[in-house]
């Protein structure tokens, strides 16, 4: 389990001092215990289904605060966000690449977009990013 992961790796993080992975990691866990709040759902109820969208929008962001620094210069703040992002990515699964998709799209009898998207919905969700889902089907 991914939350179980994060956990261990916060602990981890404790023992070698490595102040900036504790202090991403503790907020990805505060946000995953937001999300399960909001869910009216216990923590330790949370799937790595639903765990997934929450660690990708954490590398998102981080990945445009430090765009943001190194646009005014701030070279050592963007280096410092980019190592807490490569601490978040650890936990994300790997996502299924464009041909994957096609190739699961190729399989189906209904080639419909709502039919395609309620299908990685129900079936991949987490392990592919909806927009490629989508660049896919247009491409097919």
């Amino acid at each position: 389990m991914i939350r179980d992961d994060i956990k261990k790796a916060i602990i981890d993080a404790m023992k070698s001092k490595d102040v900036n992975a504790k202090n991403i990691l503790g907020v990805v866990k505060n946000k995953i215990m937001v999300e399960a709040i909001n869910k009216k759902k216990k923590y330790e109820d949370m799937s790595d289904e639903e765990i997934t969208p929450i660690l990708l929008k954490a590398v998102k962001e981080l990945v445009e605060e430090a765009d943001t620094y190194r646009k005014v210069g701030k070279e050592d703040i963007a280096a410092n966000i980019d190592a807490q992002r490569a601490c978040v990515e650890k936990f994300v699964p790997k996502m299924m690449s464009l041909d994957e998709i096609k190739e699961i799209i190729a399989s189906l009898e209904d080639k419909s977009v709502p039919f395609v998207m309620k299908h990685f919905k129900a079936n991949y969700n987490g392990k592919c990013d909806m927009r490629d889902v989508s660049k896919a089907l247009k491409e097919l």
